[in-house]
C-alpha cells in the first residue's frame, strides 16, 4: 500500500463526504472518479466500499425514520442488490478501462440534467416496470461503477417523491448494494487485507468529512454550493475521458 495513494484517498474522502453531509448526495459521484485517476476502477470501488456505507449509514440516521424508509422501498432496493451483484462479477472478471468512460458518460448525463429537462413520462406511466428497470439497471451501474445517480434523479422527479425521500432512497439503495457488493469481493477473493486496512482508513476520515458536512449544512447556500460541485464533476469527467482515450 503505497503511502502517497493513501494520502490522496484521505484526502479525496474527506473533501467528498463534507459535500455529501452537507447537500444530502454526491460522495460516491466525487470521490469514485477522483480515485479512478490514480488506479482501476475496481480498486476505486473496492476501496471505497467501507467509505461509501458509513457515509450512507450516518445519512440515513440523520435523516431518520429507518425502518419506515425500508419498508416504502424495499422492493427497489432488493432489485438492485441484484443487478449490483452482476454489475460486480462483469467488473471482478473484465475490469475493462471502458468502465471508466461509463463512469463519465455518467456523470456527464447527471450534469445534463440541469440544462435539458430529460422527459421520461414512462415513468409515471407504467411505475411498475420502471421500478424494475432502475432496480436492475441502476444496480448494474452501481456495481460497475459506484455511481447511479442520473437514473435515481429521474425515477424520483417523475414520481414526485419529495427531497427527503429521494435521499434516503439513494443513501439505502447505495448501502445494500455495496454490501452486496463487498460479499461478491469476498467471494472471488478480490477484497484483499491490504485493502481493507485502507478502507478503515477512509472510514476515519469520512466521519469527520460527515461530521463538518452536517454541521455546515444550514449554514451554506445550497445552490451556489451545487454548482459549484457541478463544475468540479464536469472537470472530473473530463480528466477521465482524456486520461482513458489518450493515456
Amino acid at each position: 500500500m503505497e503511502l502517497n495513494f493513501i494520502l490522496a484517498l484521505s484526502i479525496i474522502v474527506f473533501w467528498s463526504s463534507i459535500i455529501h453531509g452537507s447537500i444530502g448526495f454526491g460522495f460516491g459521484m466525487i470521490a469514485t472518479p477522483l480515485v479512478a485517476l490514480y488506479t482501476d476502477i475496481q480498486t476505486a470501488i473496492t476501496y471505497l466500499l467501507f467509505p461509501t456505507m458509513m457515509v450512507n449509514i450516518v445519512s440515513i440516521l440523520s435523516n431518520g425514520k429507518f425502518f419506515e424508509a425500508l419498508k416504502k422501498f424495499w422492493f427497489i432496493i432488493f432489485l438492485m442488490v441484484i443487478g449490483s451483484s452482476f454489475g460486480t462479477f462483469l467488473l471482478i472478471f473484465s475490469n475493462s478501462e471502458f468502465f471508466k468512460l461509463l463512469l463519465a458518460f455518467i456523470i456527464l448525463i447527471y450534469l445534463a440534467q440541469s440544462f435539458i429537462k430529460i422527459e421520461a413520462s414512462f415513468i409515471s406511466k407504467y411505475p411498475k416496470s420502471s421500478t424494475y428497470g432502475l432496480g436492475l439497471v441502476g444496480g448494474l451501474l452501481s456495481g460497475l461503477t459506484n455511481v447511479v445517480a442520473p437514473l435515481m434523479i429521474i425515477y424520483t422527479l417523475e414520481l414526485k417523491y419529495s427531497r427527503k425521500d429521494t435521499i434516503q432512497l439513494s443513501n439505502l439503495c447505495f448501502l445494500f448494494t455495496k454490501i452486496g457488493q463487498l460479499m461478491v469481493f469476498l467471494y472471488f477473493g478480490s477484497f484483499s487485507s491490504e485493502t481493507f486496512g485502507g478502507s478503515i482508513i477512509a472510514v476515519l476520515v469520512v466521519l469527520f468529512g460527515m461530521f463538518l458536512g452536517i454541521k455546515i449544512n444550514k449554514k451554506i447556500d445550497a445552490k451556489f454550493y451545487t454548482k459549484i460541485l457541478k463544475v468540479l464533476l464536469f472537470v472530473i469527467a473530463c480528466m477521465l475521458i482524456v486520461q482513458t482515450t489518450f493515456y
